[in-house]
């Protein structure tokens, strides 16, 4: 099967409340993530980070919707990012579009990069080697 296919059946990986990763997460298909996830995010499709979700890593994707927590050096979208009232972010991040929420907390630097970028590629995690 092609990328295009498997994005075109609907494919999700789910990070379930409760559930711990500790590692990084590459993936073609969209990605919600409910529980804790020590590690890069990659994704060439969408992210949602849900209410009970943490990510303490880079994230790399092409549309991102934080309601949870991300604590990066690098968060990188090529297309959208959207911080929901109850999303808390620290750290940089590099966006086509960016959409806020009143209540959201981000604590960082924002750039917007009109440019999509053909892969995304995030930064090591923290204490990770290249």
């Amino acid at each position: 099967m092609k990328e295009n296919e498997i994005r075109e059946m609907g494919a999700v990986n789910i990070i379930a409340k409760g559930t711990q990763i500790q590692g990084s997460i590459s993936t073609t298909s969209d990605c919600r993530i409910d529980g804790t996830v020590n590690g890069n995010v990659i994704s060439r499709a969408k992210v949602i980070i849900g209410q009970t979700g943490l990510v303490e890593g880079n994230i790399s994707c092409a549309n991102i919707e934080i309601e949870g927590r991300v604590k990066t050096e690098s968060l990188n979208v090529s297309e959208l990012i959207s911080l929901k009232s109850t999303a808390s972010v620290t750290g940089n991040i590099i966006a086509g579009k960016i959409a806020i929420e009143p209540g959201a907390e981000f604590t960082g630097s924002c750039k917007m990069n009109t440019q999509r970028a053909a892969t995304p590629t995030p930064a090591p995690a923290p204490g990770e080697r290249k």
